[in-house]
């Protein structure tokens, strides 16, 4: 019998505070094609088919050079001055984007110690492509829920300059329709860093949106539809690389997003009807209109970013979370859904009341 990985309905975990930081150089896709003008001409693309592909006008870069975790601090920093909670109250800090900064120590340290954090807590990252976030989300809800901890931090700092500036090199150099198809993905890019505070409610300033439950699963089977990585570069060293089935990404990862939505509604006892909003990974146009119809989701109850902001990896579903709560999208006593779905394939669907 297959069983999904349902997780318990929190009693006592709320998400106190989201604070984010963008990239500060706006990327144009024209911009980004008119590097590709040599490639468009010898592979008779027109001008403008990028933005129509994706849906995307537009994403952010960090200037060179900047540290991963300097986004990363920014964003917790700002997360913790909308509350009372303070760098000796927090018992974790995950960092969970794609982006590192070193093999180790792990960059969740930097940001330890960025924020002034010592003696006892846990201090690690965790990596699981888009989901990172989430994950540590669920990582930091149990320990609160056992009464381990009484606050935790969840951060990640994404960067889609340097992949960018790779891709555009190689395609620069040469190679046909097949490699530019796997790379189209790699220019949806964008770069930002999040933080997610999750406390017991028991700190001043208000407690926060209360986490109810979640529910993940998973098809390992499709583990290399979507890869970025390393490999054997032209030299004695090694570079990096992504490359992107879209089209098996899209079919095989709208099917498990079907299959977690319904075992989600299952375990939280939702009928579709009372999901007042959705929130769902940022990834481009035909994602978003495949998934919500798969879902049978009315399209105005989701919240989008990716048109200025591109994906952000494991930033993008809560950054875009922070803006709709910014701007009044999220209401006090809306049941909201989280709705992540990532390279590997894994999701996760996460339910709050906010």
């Amino acid at each position: 019998m297959e069983l999904s990985v349902m997780m318990p309905k929190y009693q006592k975990v709320f998400l106190t505070a989201l604070g984010y930081e963008l990239g500060p150089v706006v990327v144009t896709t024209p911009e980004l094609e008119e590097r590709l003008a040599p490639v468009y001409a010898r592979l008779n693309l027109q001008a403008g088919q990028l933005e129509a592909w994706t849906g995307i006008a537009e994403r952010r870069w960090w200037e060179p050079g900047t540290a991963l975790s300097s986004g990363a601090i920014a964003a917790a920093k700002k997360a913790l001055r909308k509350t009372a909670v303070t760098p000796a109250d927090i018992g974790m800090v995950i960092y969970a984007g794609v982006c590192r900064e070193n093999f180790e120590p792990a960059t969740a340290c930097a940001v330890a110690d960025g924020l002034g954090l010592r003696g006892a807590a846990f201090v690690y990252d965790l990596s699981n492509a888009c989901l990172g976030v989430l994950n540590g989300m669920i990582e930091v809800a149990n320990r609160i829920e056992l009464g381990q901890i009484r606050a935790g931090l969840v951060v990640s700092c994404e960067s889609a300059r340097e992949i960018n500036e790779i891709a555009l090199a190689r395609l620069l150099q040469g190679g046909e329709m097949e490699e530019f198809s796997k790379m189209i993905a790699t220019f949806t890019g964008g770069s930002g860093a999040v933080a997610m505070l999750l406390t017991d409610g028991s700190f001043g300033g208000g407690a926060g949106h209360k986490l109810l439950g979640a529910v993940s699963e998973v098809a390992p089977e499709h583990h290399r539809l979507c890869r970025w990585g390393l490999q054997q570069g032209g030299g004695i060293g090694q570079e990096q690389f992504m490359y992107t089935d879209s089209v098996a990404v899209m079919k095989n990862g709208v099917g498990l997003g079907l299959k977690t939505w319904n075992l989600f509604l299952q375990q939280m006892q939702w009928q579709p009807s009372q999901v007042d909003r959705v929130v769902c990974h940022q990834v481009g146009s035909g994602h978003q209109e495949s998934i919500l119809k798969a879902l049978q989701i009315p399209k105005e109850k989701d919240y989008t970013t990716f048109r200025f902001l591109g994906n952000m990896g494991t930033a993008a579903l809560p950054i875009t979370a922070a803006i709709a709560e910014e701007r009044g999208v999220l209401k006090p006593g809306q049941r909201v859904s989280f709705l992540g779905i990532g390279s590997g394939l894994t999701s996760l669907m996460m339910g709050l009341e906010w």
